[in-house]
Parts: C-alpha cells; sequence; structure tokens
C-alpha cells in the first residue's frame, strides 16, 4: 500500500469508515509510526530454517 504513515492512516480510516477527528490525528500517526517500528523489528528477525510453525499455541 504505502510507506507513509499519513496516508496509511487517512485511507484506513476510510476504509474502516472511522474518521479520525482533526485533534486526535497526529496522535494517531505517531502512534501508528512507533507500531511500525516495532512491526519492522519482528519481521526482520532472522528464524532458524528448522523451525515449525506450531498448530497450536500453548505458553
Amino acid at each position: 500500500m504505502t510507506n507513509d504513515p499519513e496516508k496509511f492512516v487517512e485511507v484506513m480510516s476510510e476504509v474502516v469508515a472511522m474518521p479520525i477527528p482533526d485533534e486526535y490525528r497526529e496522535s494517531v500517526v505517531a502512534n501508528f509510526q512507533r507500531i511500525q517500528t516495532v512491526a519492522k523489528s519482528v519481521l526482520e528477525f532472522p528464524l532458524p530454517e528448522e523451525i515449525e510453525i506450531a498448530p497450536v499455541f500453548e505458553p
């Protein structure tokens, strides 16, 4: 889609039909930028080739 957090928040706001009031938009975008940073580190974490998907999560 887009790597622009402001544009992403705008588009997703329309997709889910949840308008974001102007006074909250800056905070929503800032939080989404933080989420992107965390998600990037999770997605880039290297996993060994021999790892298998568990059919059921058991902590």
